[in-house]
């Protein structure tokens, strides 16, 4: 995935054999990659609104860390993270860490 998408405060979809990861990118472009699965309902992370290294739930509001994938408050729940690593301006998923379970 090369560095120019997703852009600042934006995420993108990787589809693999077993499941879909959300990459965000945040307006302090630091990148992070989570299963695109909110542990509460199942809704789509990438379709929710980052704001600093969090991002909101569209289904119902839960706030889901970037960096752990813990869910924040009072909610309980963790959404997979995945390594991303930036070589050469790209980025790089650890595909061993995203094929296993």
């Amino acid at each position: 995935m090369d560095l120019s998408t997703p852009s600042a405060a934006r995420r993108r979809t990787v589809k693999t054999p077993r499941r879909e990861i959300a990459v965000f990118r945040t307006a302090t472009s630091e990148f992070f990659a989570l299963e695109n699965k909110c542990p509460h309902k199942g809704g789509p992370l990438s379709e929710g609104i980052v704001h600093g290294r969090k991002v909101a739930c569209p289904l119902h509001n839960w706030i889901i860390d970037l960096e752990s994938g813990e869910a924040t408050g009072a909610d309980h729940g963790c959404a997979r993270s995945f390594p991303v690593k930036i070589e050469h301006g790209r980025i790089y998923l650890d595909m061993n860490v995203a094929a296993a379970a």
